[in-house]
């Protein structure tokens, strides 16, 4: 290259440099994400009950899925109102129920949680019959509670999630099913043949079916929990149910706070 043409575009060269540099320092920094103020509301499933340390009345354990999520993807837990034993009905009176459990939410409220169903639907002694009690006793148990879920959950997790949408409007509600609680491929556990297991899974499947429908309907966001359960259930030898109680250990709390965790975009949120 001759040299005054170097010497003419070097100054040129420095122009454009400058330019580009004032240029990327006058664009506005990148906003920082801001927190997502985390409402967990539900059942003994949200609550954490049974994995220790648990606290009366509600059983809630700081190991419980809610917790796990906290700090995650800048999502605050705010306020934790899960607790064992609620159910999705509003009875006169009844104080233990996800209805009770909406002061937990406001016009801050981003994000809501919501394991509830189980019961109101009798699921826990059709489970205690088909383990200690004889096959009619399983047989009629089930029948009774597949007939509770088919005909009266879905009117009751409707009004729930009517009243969830009204205390906060603008939040985004995020509803859980419930695993299946047998690995029928690990045998006969206790007084459950694996034909009654395998009715029982079947059950929790359907359980599932209308919790979803009705999430949908409302116009919320289903995360399944069930899949990730497969091959751990009470029975197997890696089970992520406690046999006593029949929830959720610390792995099966992770594996719900996985589930969530992959399907909730903090930036997306309504």
């Amino acid at each position: 290259m001759d040299p005054r043409t170097a010497r003419r575009t070097r100054p040129v060269l420095v122009t454009l440099s400058a330019v580009a540099m004032a240029a990327a320092t006058a664009l506005p920094a990148a906003a920082a994400p801001r927190e997502v103020v985390y409402d967990a509301l539900g059942d003994s499933y949200a609550a954490g009950f049974g994995t220790a340390p648990f606290t009366p009345p509600c059983g809630q354990s700081p190991l419980a899925y809610p917790y796990v999520l906290d700090g995650r993807m800048k999502i605050d837990l705010d306020d934790f109102a899960a607790c064992s034993g609620a159910v999705a009905s509003n009875p006169e009176g009844e104080v233990n129920s996800v209805h009770a459990q909406l002061g937990a939410l406001d016009e801050d409220t981003d994000l809501v949680t919501i394991s509830i169903g189980g019961n109101d639907v009798a699921w826990g002694q059709a489970v205690g019959l088909c383990l200690y009690g004889s096959d009619q006793q399983c047989a009629g148990a089930l029948a009774y509670s597949t007939g509770l879920v088919t005909n009266a959950l879905p009117g009751l997790l409707d009004d729930a999630y009517t009243a969830v949408d009204a205390a906060a409007p603008d939040a985004h509600v995020v509803v859980t099913g419930y695993p299946r609680l047998f690995s029928p491929e690990y045998g006969d556990y206790l007084g459950a043949s694996v034909t009654e297991q395998q009715m029982l899974n079947d059950a929790a499947d359907l359980l599932n079916t209308v919790i979803a429908a009705e999430a949908t309907g409302a116009g919320f966001q289903y995360v399944d929990v069930a899949k990730r359960f497969d091959g751990h259930g009470v029975n197997s030898s890696d089970s992520w149910i406690y046999p006593d109680n029949f929830h959720p250990t610390v792995d099966g709390q992770r594996a719900y706070a996985a589930a969530l965790t992959s399907q909730i975009n903090p930036r997306s949120l309504r």
